[in-house]
């Protein structure tokens, strides 16, 4: 079953390399979608895929790459379809 969530990232997400490391995560699952910067200190993520490997995809974000602090996700369901691949996104 595939399943789309759009996943909000706060901490210190920013100046990181927190987009390449989701980017490289994303494409290991075989997640298409997004990631991009958020003007507001956020990242988002647009991650759709086999229901499996989009859980699989938040628990990764819930701990980041290894300078990233991540206080807390906010995670929706999105009807967004996007195209494939994985793609850095420019920021919001």
């Amino acid at each position: 079953m595939r399943l789309t969530r759009k996943i909000r990232v706060h901490g210190r997400v920013q100046g990181v390399w927190f987009r390449d490391w989701t980017h490289r995560e994303a494409k290991a699952f075989g997640i298409d979608g997004w990631v991009r910067n958020r003007r507001d200190g956020t990242v988002e993520v647009l991650a759709a895929g086999e229901a499996d490997a989009v859980e699989a995809m938040i628990a990764r974000l819930r701990e980041g790459p290894p300078n990233a602090r991540v206080d807390r996700l906010v995670i929706e369901d999105s009807d967004e379809i996007p195209a494939p691949g994985f793609t850095r996104a420019a920021t919001l």
